[in-house]
């Protein structure tokens, strides 16, 4: 078989008792954690006219409120990400929709959740050193759209899975990065592909065929969008090694490359506070961000568009100073803080223009020696990969990743997300105040493994939803269809 045609015949075959008990419950935190965005999504006035152009996320035709699930789940950075991609603005959003029209239980819906995740999950990965990373692979949402709502539906025909997935790898999405940035192009950034993958479903169940080689193929998928193609991700341990494992859950707005940083700021917001009152921008001379190459790199692609209270959404919640003056400022960071009138507060533009980021070459090396969002792919291409990290990051990155070479991992039940920070305040005074975090709260590590339930309870809440509610997510797997239906419609509320 082809690796898509592997993939296909264990996505339609995988059943509930397949799933380890640990990845169910990480996947019933994905589903509450994915409803926490669409909601904050949805109250959002942009978002409003997003609902008002293609009508309520749950509709008489699932298909359509799949892509409107998928749109408002993604353009605050509130969506969940995994080695490797952005995943639950489709993996979760179109199960969402196929669940309630056609009246699924929970364990049924847990299931199609996680057969999305792995499938879009392994895809990603074996392109991710390219090109197109994070929300920009929407590739990711080609086949988390596919394999979410097949698997919904009941098709356990896996050529029929193979002829989706080709059509709609067929001709993959791109994102211009300026439409990304600065325009509300970046809410249809995870709907224009979901809804291509419905019309794959419809196009494979009425008997359109897709390449079933597509993907390894010289004039294929990989060879068109990875620099160093990585086949073997798509089906190396399945069953065995679950990217599910390597989620990471979106605490607050933002692009994750500045999670760590906001984190210091909130505990450092509380020591400033008790040492010197309220922080007064007048009184810093500086604040230094110490961090990685990730967010180095994400923030260059925004600061040409930052450019005051106007800049645009887009490449706002992927500019590291303005989130990190406003959580020294205020303790912490909502989805209000990206809208007027925060965002023409003085005191926040003043302390912003106080920011510097600079690279710490030992938290580079973490975040290649930590699974997501590429270590695991560095070492998974292993010298091959040297041309690509030259082209993200210039010699120095490939020093710094073989500094950290070891064999890939066999499973991810110990999967880290180390994307660290250091952030340091220094007053006129003299006096400086420093934290440090290497695994931000709620990324993939030991703590969220041991909490990521209570984290995703209390990111739900914070963002309007209902405490009862939130606390039934954990019994997702035990409802049926009429207790999912109630659920899913309160989540929603």
């Amino acid at each position: 078989m082809t690796p898509l045609e592997e993939l296909s015949a264990w996505a339609a075959g995988l059943t509930y008792d397949d799933i380890p008990e640990r990845v169910r419950a990480l996947a019933a935190s994905q589903i509450l954690s994915q409803a926490a965005s669409i909601r904050a999504g949805a109250l959002h006035p942009l978002g409003a006219r997003l609902v008002a152009a293609f009508g309520e996320p749950f509709q008489t035709d699932a298909r359509q409120g799949a892509c409107v699930l998928a749109g408002l789940g993604s353009w605050l950075n509130l969506d969940d990400t995994a080695y490797a991609g952005h995943l639950s603005n489709s993996t979760v959003a179109v199960p969402l929709a196929f669940a309630h029209a056609r009246r699924l239980t929970g364990a049924e819906l847990l299931t199609a959740v996680v057969v999305a995740t792995e499938c879009a999950a392994r895809v990603t990965a074996a392109a991710t050193l390219g090109p197109l990373r994070g929300q920009s692979a929407l590739h990711t949402h080609l086949v988390g759209a596919v394999c979410g709502r097949l698997r919904c539906e009941g098709v356990t025909d896996p050529a029929r899975w193979t002829d989706a997935l080709g059509l709609a790898l067929a001709m993959p999405h791109r994102p211009l990065m300026r439409a990304f940035l600065a325009s509300d192009a970046r809410l249809l950034n995870a709907f224009a592909p979901v809804r291509a993958g419905m019309d794959a479903c419809d196009a494979a169940g009425a008997g359109l065929r897709g390449a079933p080689d597509l993907l390894e193929h010289p004039d294929g998928f990989l060879a068109a969008l990875a620099a160093v193609p990585l086949p073997d991700e798509i089906t190396e341990g399945l069953g065995r090694r679950w990217h599910t494992d390597t989620l990471s859950f979106k605490m607050r707005p933002g692009g994750p490359g500045i999670d760590a940083a906001v984190d210091c700021a909130i505990d450092l917001h509380g020591e400033l506070r008790a040492a010197a009152g309220p922080l007064d921008p007048a009184a810093v001379s500086e604040v230094l961000v110490e961090t990685s190459l990730y967010t180095l790199y994400a923030g260059r692609r925004a600061d040409r568009y930052v450019n005051g209270p106007d800049a645009p959404l887009g490449a706002l919640v992927l500019h590291t100073p303005y989130p990190v003056a406003t959580a020294l400022l205020t303790g912490g960071l909502t989805v209000a803080d990206f809208e007027r009138p925060a965002l023409s507060d003085p005191r926040r533009r003043e302390l912003s223009r106080l920011v510097r980021l600079a690279h710490d070459p030992a938290l580079s090396r973490q975040l290649f020696a930590s699974t997501a969002p590429f270590g695991a792919a560095v070492r998974r291409a292993g010298a091959a990969a040297e041309a690509w990290l030259l082209e993200f990051g210039g010699p120095e990155t490939v020093r710094l990743a073989l500094d950290t070479a070891r064999p890939p991992e066999t499973d991810f039940t110990a999967a880290t997300k180390a994307t660290g920070a250091r952030v340091t305040v220094r007053l006129h005074d003299g006096r400086a105040f420093t934290r440090e975090r290497l695994i931000p709260l709620g990324a993939a590590g030991p703590h969220t493994r041991a909490r990521h339930e209570e984290l995703v309870r209390e990111k739900y809440v914070s963002l309007g939803g209902d405490a009862g509610t939130a606390m039934d997510a954990a019994g997702l797997g035990t409802m049926d269809a009429a207790r999912l239906r109630d659920w899913l419609e309160s989540a929603l509320r």
